[in-house]
């Protein structure tokens, strides 16, 4: 009988485990297409429709959605179900600048904190970046997502010394909100991005912390123009 109970105790681990990673997997690519206009702004998700898109069971579904609505990337309206957050330039103007406070902080806290491993990820995250804006600046745009990961990146590697784990995880939030307006309205800022990118990484290596700040926020605020332009 123990060994019975023993046995199927771990059996109910795996499934659980199975399940969690079942439901990790259906976030993500719900969140992704929602960042990437997949799922258009202001759509309906209907939980008997999209259970066949993402293979996932109505009820994972809906505590996913739940997820994303905490998050706010869904609106869950009682009785009416789920949408996908609408966009406006009110809500980016708040979210960039939002994004200033938080990631400003962070980058300074970062550049007096980090190390030599924090450097040599910048190092990388800067090199990688460098090489995809450079393609871009080009004329070539076939790597989009690619762009932005990197991007994603670059901005990490930047302030990952913080030593604030909750500080990290707002600052992840507020930067999807961010790209997803990128995404809807998708346009290279080209050499001047890249150059600002560079600043702030070389203000990073030499610590200078407030110096690196202002450039990020500049960064930020000029890409927020930008977007608006094109909304």
């Amino acid at each position: 009988l123990i060994i019975r109970e023993k046995n199927n105790y771990m059996v109910y681990l795996v499934m659980e485990k199975q399940l969690n990673t079942v439901g990790s997997s259906t976030y993500e690519k719900i969140k992704h297409d929602i960042i990437f206009g997949e799922l258009a702004p202001g759509s309906k998700l209907k939980l008997d429709v999209i259970k066949t898109k993402y293979e996932a069971s109505v009820s994972t579904l809906r505590e996913t959605l739940n997820r994303l609505a905490s998050e706010g990337f869904v609106l869950a309206e009682e009785q009416r179900g789920f949408f996908v957050t609408k966009v406006s330039k009110e809500d980016l103007t708040e979210v960039a600048k939002l994004r200033v406070l938080l990631e400003c902080h962070a980058l300074k806290t970062s550049v007096e904190n980090g190390d030599a491993d924090w450097e040599g990820n910048l190092v990388a995250a800067h090199h990688k970046l460098q090489l995809m804006e450079k393609k871009m600046i080009s004329g070539d745009s076939s790597e989009k997502e690619t762009w932005k990961r990197y991007d994603w990146e670059f901005h990490l590697a930047v302030i990952q010394a913080c030593n604030s784990r909750n500080l990290l995880e707002l600052h992840s939030t507020l930067y999807d909100k961010y790209l997803r307006y990128q995404m809807l309205v998708l346009t290279f800022r080209g050499d001047e991005a890249a150059q600002e990118h560079h600043k702030i990484f070389q203000a990073a290596l030499d610590r200078n912390a407030s110096g690196a700040a202002d450039i990020l926020e500049e960064h930020i605020l000029n890409g927020l123009e930008h977007t608006l332009a094109a909304m």
